[in-house]
C-alpha cells in the first residue's frame, strides 16, 4: 500500500504504525509519531491501523550542533 512518510510516498507492507516503524528501520522508542496530523502516543502505535494514502510523520531527536 502507498502512504506518505514525512512528505514522501512509500510502498509499505506494514498494516499498523508499530510495524511501519520497524519496516522503516526505526529502532528507538524515542520518537514522536502522527498519522493524518493526529499525534499517536507510543502505547497506541501497535493498535493504530494504517490505510492507503495515510500521511505519517515521524520525528526522532538528533544530536549535534
Amino acid at each position: 500500500m502507498q502512504i506518505s512518510i514525512n512528505g514522501t510516498v512509500h510502498d509499505v507492507k506494514a498494516t499498523n504504525l508499530d510495524e511501519l516503524l520497524s519496516e522503516c528501520g526505526y529502532t528507538t522508542d524515542r520518537l514522536a509519531t502522527a498519522v493524518n496530523e493526529t499525534f499517536v502516543p507510543r502505547a497506541q502505535r501497535s493498535t493504530t491501523e494504517l490505510t492507503a494514502n495515510d500521511r505519517v510523520e515521524i520525528l526522532a531527536p538528533m544530536q549535534g550542533g
